[in-house]
């Protein structure tokens, strides 16, 4: 009985939100798609697909006004009597003609202007009309790939879990979501999804939500890549140019002028298109405009193409936004991507204020369930209709699903995957069972060898285990890892448990232990083959290492939203090494530097003597206004900027073998970063510490800077790291305060430089401070450019610095940052 009553609702709900369905097209029968379609003076909505299918989902009425609007055609009105549900109605646009006035074009002033100027005086007052309101939100996101290669690199790339076609070309991501949504400008938002469905996984949940939607052109800036320049900001003529296109009447006979927008120089962050502005309101009525890949600092990506439709409600005068459209083309290695995403907002409920509890960190949750809607739902409550190809790729997909993660199947893949061969040795090596989701992987001795004058030439391997949970992101990976030195000819071995023990507070296990090489700074200022290049070829072995034979544990959580704490116990033996090779690829009369980092020409002291220690710490993450996004697999962490982000930190050092050993060590840290509008970011991250107890304490033990002695910047660490400093030279065990600050320009000087505008690059200036009370205060000045490169390739950075001891000048030098080596080192 009780599942017949829940029948009998459900078929009641479905009857009473009946659709109107049917196709737009202009007067040669061409489809038009997103067209903006909503019953008259309500905020009951959709937009046409691709193809120029529509469906509006309307209450039980017998007569219904709806309105199709569409940029570039006559606004139609059309009272449709409903005699059947659903009710078919199809439409013919027809193109608008648009009209100058005579005497409004000899004026002597760009008659565009003044509409532009009364626009921006306007549009605070515009703005705050719709600065508070509840609205339902559906959103359908999908990416497609086109000509594919089998391989990159080498690689194969595979069919994308039968995405792909023969020929490389399908639909690599196709996504829904429906939610409601709580919003009040500028940033509160509050959204609760529910229904998300991702084509070919059943338990997927959709990233397209309403915060990447709220692109509002009454804001001075609009955030997608980087801040663009809204062509109704406060300097928007700094950044534009205006043209009159003409003016059309909408069907209540408001006036709507057409602006075209032209950019004034074609490096800066800005839109090119129209944007229609109605005349004495001077409220947004439409937005059809581009945006260049390159002035967006996003060289992968060609254009992207951004609409935005605005109705009218007589009952509050609003002009609200009701439907979007994102579409963009990009590529690289002659592979093209294209993708679009189309937002329909409706139900709008404006607000004059709200509860002050209505917003709180959470800015986004999930309904229970809600990746598990049935097609039943999705048919009635999708408010565009899918496209054949959409269909088509949710049927195939699932099908595919099906057959893909049955047991059978991923046996056969199992089965041919981890078939071994002996050159395997060498290469590496996977086992793995793809039902119960666990993988053994051996890395292999095929990597690049690695050198350092201590082990000489050495070669690393591993042999690791993971475990991974389908639904809530937890896993457990153990493993070994082994190194051996040719020159020293040692072998050392390591070991590691580690275990996501919760996703939603994402709490960490890890227990370690072993022997390894280990550098001084455990940041590791120089990598591992940045060093070996610069050995090789120019017998400058900057990396000082000691052995360490250590056992370790360390727990970390989050305790409360924004407070992130990490505890720590490491029992540790530290051992001297010592130079046992000078080979060289390029000989020069120069020597090789010692292992010693307090003396670089002492070959017979390591600069320590061996000890052991036991090492506790307790350390806190504190991000000041911290939002979140809840979804059933975690919780999502969404840095506020506003606030600082504060780090706390105590060390104690005990047990050692001598007790001039142990110590006491304290430390902060804050890190800041703002966008500035169209001025580009600023950051800013400064340090302090402080020893007690530490006046005999081993080298190892010390405060070490992440300095700097090559040309190549080591993973481009800019706000953590001195460019021109020795490693080791203000190392100390007393207290010191450190500073780094940069601002990136993002192009806010360099467009407007003739001739190094079309280097598309932004500039970057920075201060580094560091100060202990064995020194003078060390000092970096740096002025920079970012994003050089030849194409699409922009991944290097070029830096000229000035060192300064006090106030004397020390060095000077150029840095080069290369994106790459982040990933390779």
């Amino acid at each position: 009985m009780k599942y017949r009553i829940l029948l009998i609702l459900n078929l009641v709900s479905l009857i009473s939100l009946a659709q109107i369905k049917g196709k737009v097209t202009d007067e040669a029968g061409n489809p038009l798609p997103f067209v903006n379609i909503y019953i008259e003076n309500t905020y009951i909505g959709t937009t046409s697909n691709e193809n120029g299918f529509y469906e509006l989902t309307i209450q039980n009425q017998e007569k219904v006004a709806v309105i199709f609007q569409y940029l570039g055609y006559k606004t139609q009105k059309q009272i449709l009597h409903i005699t059947k549900l659903p009710f078919q109605f199809d439409v013919t646009l027809i193109e608008e003609n648009y009209n100058l006035n005579e005497v409004v074009v000899s004026s002597k002033d760009n008659p565009a202007n003044p509409i532009i100027r009364n626009a921006i005086a306007n549009k605070k007052k515009n703005a705050m009309k719709t600065a508070r309101f509840t609205a339902d939100f559906y959103s359908r996101g999908i990416f497609r790939l086109k000509n594919a290669p089998k391989k990159i690199l080498g690689q194969e790339i595979g069919d994308f879990d039968g995405a792909l076609d023969s020929t490389g070309t399908g639909i690599l991501y196709l996504s829904e979501t429906v939610s409601k949504i709580m919003f009040e400008k500028p940033d509160n938002l509050n959204e609760k999804i529910i229904a998300s469905k991702i084509s070919g996984r059943d338990n997927g949940f959709s990233y397209n939500t309403a915060r990447s939607t709220m692109y509002d052109f009454y804001d001075n800036t609009i955030q997608l890549s980087i801040s663009l320049i809204s062509p109704i900001s406060e300097n928007a003529f700094s950044y534009y140019k205006y043209s009159l296109e003409g003016t059309f009447y909408d069907e209540r006979n408001n006036l709507i002028n057409k602006i075209k927008v032209i950019p004034r120089r074609d490096s800066e962050p800005v839109f090119e298109g129209y944007i229609y502005i109605i005349e004495d309101s001077w409220a947004i009525y439409g937005v059809d405009v581009d945006i260049k890949g390159y002035r967006m600092k996003e060289e992968f990506l060609d254009v992207m193409k951004l609409k935005q439709n605005f109705s009218y409600n007589e009952t509050n005068q609003i002009w609200s936004k009701n439907s979007q459209s994102l579409d963009f083309e990009a590529g690289a290695f002659g592979i093209k991507f294209t993708g679009k995403f189309t937002h329909v907002y409706s139900n709008y409920d404006f607000k004059k204020a709200f509860d002050t509890k209505t917003f709180s960190r959470e800015i986004l949750s999930f309904e229970d369930n809600a990746n598990k809607k049935d097609s039943t739902y999705w048919n009635q409550m999708r408010p565009v209709p899918l496209t054949e190809e959409e269909s088509d790729d949710y049927s195939r997909k699932d099908s595919i699903q099906l057959v893909r993660n049955s047991k059978p199947y991923l046996d056969s893949i199992d089965r041919l995957n981890n078939k071994f061969k002996i050159q395997k040795i060498i290469t590496g090596y996977s086992y793995q069972n793809s039902e119960k989701n666990w993988r053994l992987n051996y890395a292999g001795l095929f990597k690049i060898p690695l050198y350092n004058t201590v082990q000489g030439w050495n070669l690393s391997t591993s042999l690791s285990y993971t475990k991974r949970s389908k639904d809530d992101r937890k896993y457990t990976t153990f493993g070994t890892k082994f190194n051996y030195g040719f020159a020293e000819e040692r072998f050392r071995a390591s070991g590691y448990f580690m275990s996501r023990l919760n996703a939603k507070t994402n709490s960490f296990l890890s227990v370690k232990g072993g022997s390894e090489v280990t550098q001084f700074n455990q940041n590791e200022p120089i990598g591992k083959l940045a060093n070996t290049v610069v050995s090789l070829f120019l017998k400058e072995n900057h990396m000082k290492v000691y052995e360490k034979n250590f056992a370790s544990i360390t727990y970390s959580q989050e305790v409360l939203n924004g407070l992130h704490m990490q505890g720590s116990l490491e029992y540790a033996e530290r051992n001297p090494l010592f130079n046992t090779t000078d080979y060289v690829i390029i000989k020069n009369k120069i020597d090789f530097m010692s292992n010693n980092p307090l003396d670089e020409d002492d070959y017979v002291n390591a600069g320590f003597e061996r000890n052991n220690l036991v090492k506790a710490n307790v350390n806190a993450r504190i991000n000041f206004g911290q939002k979140y996004l809840s979804r059933p697999d975690g919780k999502f962490i969404i840095p506020n900027e506003k606030y600082p982000t504060l780090f706390l930190g105590y060390e104690k050092g005990f047990a050692g073998n001598e007790s001039k050993y142990n110590y006491d060590f304290v430390a902060a840290r804050i890190f800041y970063e703002q966008t500035l509008g169209n001025k580009g970011n600023f950051a800013i991250n400064l340090k302090g510490g402080k020893f007690f107890n530490a006046d005999e304490i081993s080298f190892v033990d010390y405060k070490h800077f992440n300095g700097n002695q090559i040309i190549i910047s080591p993973n481009n660490r800019y706000l953590d790291m001195f460019n021109l400093l020795p490693y080791y030279s203000y190392s100390t065990n007393d207290s010191y305060t450190e500073m780094h600050v940069e601002h990136n320009f993002d192009g806010f000087i360099m467009n407007k430089i003739p001739l190094l505008n079309k280097l598309k690059s932004t500039m970057i200036i920075g201060y580094h401070h560091l100060a202990t009370p064995e020194n003078k205060p060390y000092q970096e000045f740096s002025i920079g450019l970012d994003k050089l490169g030849f194409g699409k390739f922009k991944l290097l950075r070029l830096d000229y610095i000035r060192s300064y001891n006090g106030t004397t000048f020390l060095n000077d030098g150029i840095m080069l940052g290369i994106e790459l080596l982040k990933i390779i080192d």
